[in-house]
């Protein structure tokens, strides 16, 4: 059923973002996403999901992202369970997506060095819409580019409640590092 709905999610979006009767769009299925919320003295909280969906549209810069809740992998088994059950509620919120556009994106302006950008567009985690306003940096690779950036988010605008037996082990905010090698 992931599989399903991954490949789903990318028609969709591919219908959504083609706008023009031809279109260039990047993808990939294998992008990744990052989470960061250690705090100093206690044990790490982090988790890396390899398996991540993302689209660009290279002729508008629309672009989206899909990340299963369910992929984030941890070093600690338990830390994974807690994570999925009682924080993002992993069956009821079975994803998190990122949809918006590059401002003043030109593919012909992509070099192999970085060049920076701002993407401005709703993030969606654990049913709850923000919009966000993200720096991203977009390098020219072999047949596409190379999207990378990081940034932070705030647990309760997202109506994640972490308990106060363990809200001093947990960031208040929460980087997100992504990486995405968007192909042809």
């Amino acid at each position: 059923m992931k599989k399903s709905f991954v490949n789903s999610f990318l028609v969709l979006l591919i219908i959504l973002v083609n706008t023009t009767g031809f279109s260039q769009k990047l993808i990939t299925k294998t992008g990744s996403v990052k989470f960061q919320a250690s705090v100093p003295s206690y044990e790490e909280v982090a988790a890396e999901n390899k398996s991540v969906s993302a689209v660009l549209e290279q002729s508008t810069g629309d672009f989206a992202a899909l990340v299963l809740i369910k992929g984030f992998r941890f070093k600690v088994a338990l830390m994974e369970e807690h994570f999925n059950e009682n924080y993002m509620e992993s069956e009821k919120f079975s994803k998190a997506t990122l949809k918006g556009k590059i401002e003043d994106f030109d593919i012909a302006t992509i070099t192999s060095s970085p060049k920076t950008f701002t993407l401005k567009g709703d993030l969606t985690i654990h049913g709850k819409t923000k919009t966000v306003s993200v720096i991203i940096k977009v390098a020219k690779v072999a047949n596409g580019v190379n999207v990378t950036g990081t940034f932070e988010v705030k647990p309760e605008d997202f109506n994640i409640d972490i308990p106060s037996m363990v809200s001093k082990k947990i960031a208040d905010k929460v980087k997100i590092t992504y990486n995405f090698a968007l192909l042809k």
